[in-house]
């Protein structure tokens, strides 16, 4: 699995698939997350080349992390270029979509279309989360993975969600949670032009469903997808049938 040193940041990433009729398709992960919040099902889905990205200070990729959506979003930027990557679909879940959206209104020229999952035009973060989880961190998390999980989630599952966010540094996981907290792209959803598709959740407890409605709604190409009986975490929660829809709206797109 490649490293790759762009700037001030040493990249991991994995890719599957070769070039085909689709563009490639960059999956980009939430708040606190990394690749591995991307199952196989939508790492390795048939006929088209996927890259799994993590973020820098995330999973294995070296960095401080970024406090703004904007950060991120150049990161990507320069990752695409150093890849040779001309144009991508941007798949984004949660922070991720606001990442992606981001690209496709700074760097339009590299985006082709834009899968958005679990995410809004802004993202609700509770005002004193950041501060949280610098200042009891254990219970942060807690509260973090319990509203993100659909309710019917075992308690194992929970565990391991929340031992996987406990890796990350806390001054990243509030630098993310500061970017979501500062992400406003109301009033131009309207600019991104390209083909989208929103994904939400019914059972969202993080980002509501009609977060996700109101998106589909603002965007001239955008369709949405209703995922039911699933919660923030819906592409653990869900792979096959969040595989599923992207595979069905790829295969409608004229590229």
């Amino acid at each position: 699995m490649p490293l790759l040193q762009a700037d001030t940041v040493t990249f991991y990433y994995t890719v599957a698939g070769s070039a085909t009729r689709h563009p490639p398709l960059v999956l980009l992960h939430g708040a606190g997350g990394s690749r591995l919040d991307w199952p196989v099902e939508l790492r390795r889905m048939p006929g088209v080349q996927v890259w799994t990205l993590d973020l820098p200070g995330h999973g294995r990729s070296s960095g401080a992390g970024r406090t703004t959506v904007a950060g991120y979003a150049q990161d990507v930027r320069t990752f695409l270029d150093a890849v040779h990557i001309a144009r991508a679909v941007a798949v984004g879940h949660s922070m991720g979509g606001a990442i992606a959206q981001q690209l496709a209104l700074d760097h339009p020229e590299c985006v082709a279309g834009l899968v958005l999952i679990a995410t809004g035009s802004r993202l609700p973060v509770e005002p004193s989360l950041p501060e949280r989880i610098l200042q009891t961190p254990a219970a942060a998390i807690q509260g973090i993975v319990e509203r993100a999980w659909h309710p019917a989630t075992s308690a194992a599952q929970l565990a391991l969600a929340s031992e996987r966010l406990a890796q990350i540094s806390p001054a990243v996981l509030r630098g993310d949670f500061l970017a979501c907290q500062t992400f406003d792209l109301r009033g131009r959803e309207s600019e991104i032009g390209v083909p989208v598709l929103v994904i939400g959740a019914a059972h969202d407890r993080m980002v509501r469903p009609d977060f996700s409605v109101m998106l589909a709604e603002r965007m001239s190409r955008a369709r949405l997808v209703m995922i039911e009986e699933a919660g923030h975490m819906v592409t653990l929660e869900r792979p096959a049938e969040v595989a599923r829809a992207i595979m069905e709206w790829l295969g409608e797109q004229r590229w």
